[in-house]
């Protein structure tokens, strides 16, 4: 029996759906914090992390997500080490649980040691015995916290026919790397100093080499996962958002527990039988997407968000993924935010004309009220590009 197709606005229904772009839940006003942390926790979960290669851009990927997000709901879980900042999908940064930092870390390493081979960086680090470089530096930053710089200055004393800098990504690859507060703190900055994961969970290590215990979380797990957040999805989805290979088979094997969709363009689709679909018909809000978010960088095709047109405007040519407006459920423009003398101005340039800027103008006077409470506030629309 051939599978069920869905339109292209179906599958843009269900991914806003499962990203919680449609309905916006509401943080609890009142009673304890550690109710609305642990909603804050549950939606980073939800989503398998949130791209973090910039400090800023989780908090107004929250913001999108949650209603009543407020910036401490995020700082609070970062110097707390309930939340932490690490290498993983696609071997970028991504701000994730402490529950799913090293589980998702162990699943993930293969893309990082692969990331690490098809650079310079790796070859300049041939000869270099890889479980010796990843203690050697795991010793240093457990020590203190340091800077990629300060890493490779200390390891080149004994590495001394190598780059520094070849030798500190060497230690990224090797071991599970942290960004440490300030890092990342809302209304503070700092430069991006590591130490591993386990030392700032306070958990046990594993060397390289020394037999890793098995993973809390299995391929299948991540797949199922990456599904509830981001499906229906192909196989060719998946393997874009996770860096992984090697994943038809994974698919195959959970295809029983699973369902099967096709996209206009016969593209095979799998989802959780149980995953919400409400069906291209439903309206779509508008919304402000953050800089580099999820949204646009977990698929394969992302035409389901996108179109081929948009994304050239979009996707810039020094790899800045800037933030995106959202209309009628597709990337319709973007936006950006600029202080000067007490001012923070939001400036909105679409791709295309908009019959009501009402919705729009609210959304951006939420994000305005979010990042500059106090200040002087003003929206500003650019060309239409």
């Amino acid at each position: 029996m051939p599978a069920e197709v869905l339109s292209l606005r179906a599958i843009n229904r269900a991914l806003l759906s499962r990203q919680r772009l449609l309905d916006r839940p509401a943080l609890p006003a009142g009673g304890s914090s550690g109710a609305r942390a642990a909603m804050v926790v549950e939606t980073i979960e939800h989503l398998v992390g949130l791209q973090a290669q910039a400090p800023f851009p989780p908090y107004y990927g929250l913001l999108s997500r949650l209603d009543g997000f407020r910036p401490d709901d995020l700082a609070s879980l970062i110097t707390g080490r309930a939340v932490v900042r690490i290498a993983l999908m696609r071997g970028t940064i991504h701000l994730v649980s402490a529950r799913d930092c090293l589980p998702l870390r162990r699943l993930l390493q293969p893309v990082m040691e692969r990331g690490l081979r098809g650079t310079l960086f790796g070859r300049q680090l041939a000869g270099v015995d890889a479980g010796a470089l990843a203690a050697a530096g795991r010793t240093l930053v457990e020590a203190e916290p340091m800077t990629f710089s300060q890493l490779g200055r200390a390891l080149a004393g004994r590495w001394p026919d190598h780059p520094a800098a070849a030798l500190a990504q060497g230690v990224r690859a090797f071991v599970p790397l942290v960004q440490v507060p300030p890092r990342a703190v809302w209304g503070q900055s700092g430069q991006s100093r590591h130490t591993s994961a386990e030392h700032w969970l306070g958990q046990p290590s594993h060397a390289a080499g020394e037999g890793s215990p098995a993973p809390a979380l299995g391929l299948a797990d991540l797949v199922m996962r990456y599904l509830g957040g981001f499906g229906p999805a192909s196989v060719r989805d998946v393997a874009a958002w996770s860096g992984l290979t090697g994943l038809r088979a994974v698919m195959e094997q959970l295809k029983p527990s699973l369902v099967t969709f096709s996209d206009e363009r016969g593209t095979e689709l799998f989802d959780l039988p149980s995953a919400p679909r409400p069906g291209g018909g439903i309206p779509a809000p508008v919304r402000l997407i953050a800089e580099f978010d999820n949204l646009l960088l977990s698929h394969g095709d992302r035409s389901r968000v996108i179109s081929a047109e948009n994304a050239k405007r979009l996707y810039t040519v020094n790899g800045v993924i800037p933030g995106s407006v959202l209309i009628d459920g597709f990337v319709g423009g973007m936006w950006r935010l600029a202080t000067s003398r007490g001012m923070t101005t939001l400036t909105i340039e679409l791709f295309g004309p908009m019959r009501d800027r009402d919705a729009l103008v609210r959304e951006a006077q939420r994000v305005l009220a979010f990042c500059s409470p106090d200040g002087s506030r003003d929206i500003r629309f650019g060309p239409v590009t």
